[in-house]
């Protein structure tokens, strides 16, 4: 009985790390027979990746003549949000004069005269523009921008967010080029959250009060933070990230509820006495243009952190006319949002303007601001987003008051009252 061959075929290996086929997830062939795993592909582009990062940073070149100036930053700005022109006037300027700051750094022989960073806090109600700002100008800027929200931040060593990892997230924007990282701006969402929650002293820590902005000291006046890379929690065996703040820009916004009452109470506090000349009139539909850095003190926020943040601007009310233009003329207005969605499914949507008159009705009667109207459309278009695609016999839709109302009175809205 002859013998069987039963010497094993040599099977394929990657040429670097000596891997055998079976064992990796992909195996390239090369010339002359060699290979190469899809292990040691991801290692040489991460080696290439810190070759290239430490050769240099893809700081973008300013030039002064290139900059665009505040009035055209507030142009931009107003294609897509609408009315907020003091909110807006001090945003420009501010990113404006960051720009200039960092030109100023790079100048020879301009050192002698140091230019201090502006932060900025924005109070305003909820639904009034704060984020949509952010987000807005975020499109325009040449320096990393991201956005981030203060209510998951804690104090270092409790269940939530250490405050460095707002620093993450811009170095995450910068595909963790540090020197362009520091040349960024942060935006702090609900900047209100973090407040004291008292002025009596408590036996128990405020870890996500006035701990948290206890933190955001030294970062928003400039120092050089530990950022782990990754985000989350800090741990001894962590690389981590040395990141300057001292040229990073923080913008921060919060609703501020209640704050309302806080400065009708110190104006009031105002004409009372001797010796008072007549005031000027109190505009008590809009009385959060009068905040000052007092209100905010009393709101919860500690001196020190109010103090690094010397610019203060407000957000005003919307106003029914406000709202009716929100509907329709900024570049992303949200009945252009749904025209372009029926528009890719062939049919041709419009609006009447009665109903467009009855929907801003309806978020005054509620109360919900701009954010409400996009709940009331979705509500009033639910049906016609179900119904017609991919019918072939109608291809328009008209939006009439009487349409719009059907949908409202037959939906959620209907267990609302009114909030007077």
């Amino acid at each position: 009985m002859d013998k069987k061959n039963t010497k094993r075929p040599v099977e394929d290996r990657c040429s670097f790390c000596g891997q055998p086929r079976t064992e990796v997830e992909m195996l390239f062939t090369g010339e002359n027979g060699a290979f190469i795993c899809n292990n040691c592909v991801e290692r040489g582009h991460e080696m290439v990746a810190e070759i290239q990062h430490q050769n240099g940073s893809k700081i973008p070149t300013l030039r002064m003549e290139e900059l665009q100036k505040p009035m055209q930053i507030k142009t931009f700005l107003d294609q897509y949000v609408i009315g907020q022109d003091r909110a807006k006037r001090h945003l420009s300027v501010a990113v404006y004069n960051h720009y200039k700051r960092l030109l100023h750094q790079s100048e020879k022989g301009a050192q002698q005269i140091e230019l201090d960073k502006s932060n900025i806090m924005m109070v305003g109600p909820t639904g009034t523009g704060k984020t949509l700002m952010a987000r807005t100008i975020a499109k325009l800027l040449k320096v990393p921008f991201t956005i981030v929200d203060a209510t998951v931040l804690t104090e270092a060593g409790y269940v939530g967010e250490d405050v460095e990892s707002i620093l993450s997230r811009l170095l995450q924007v910068a595909d963790y080029d540090v020197p362009l990282a520091e040349r960024g701006i942060v935006f702090i969402d609900e900047i209100d959250k973090i407040a004291r929650k008292g002025d009596n002293p408590s036996i128990t820590r405020d870890v996500s009060g006035e701990g948290v902005q206890q933190a955001l000291l030294k970062l928003l006046e400039g120092t050089v933070v530990n950022v782990p890379p990754q985000g989350g929690r800090k741990h001894p065996d962590q690389k981590f990230i040395q990141v300057n703040t001292s040229n990073i820009l923080f913008i921060c916004g919060g609703a501020f509820d209640g704050i309302e009452k806080k400065i009708a109470r110190r104006m009031n506090a105002q004409t009372v006495g001797y010796g008072q000349v007549q005031e000027e009139r109190v505009d008590e539909e809009n009385i959060m243009q009068y905040v000052m850095p007092q209100d905010l003190k009393s709101f919860g926020l500690i001196p020190e952190l109010i103090g690094r943040i010397p610019v203060l601007t407000y957000l005003e009310p919307l106003d029914r006319a406000a709202l009716r233009l929100i509907l329709t003329e900024p570049k992303n207005a949200i009945t252009r949002q749904y025209v372009r969605l029926f528009e890719m499914d062939g049919i041709k949507l419009s609006f009447d303007e009665e109903a467009l008159d009855y929907i801003v009705d309806k978020a005054i009667e509620y109360h919900l601001g701009a954010r409400g109207l996009r709940s009331i459309c979705e509500s009033i278009m639910m049906d016609g987003m179900f119904d017609l695609p991919g019918q072939t016999t109608r291809k328009t839709l008209r939006v009439t008051e009487a349409y719009a109302k059907a949908r409202i009175e037959n939906n959620r809205f209907k267990n609302l009252k009114a909030v007077g």
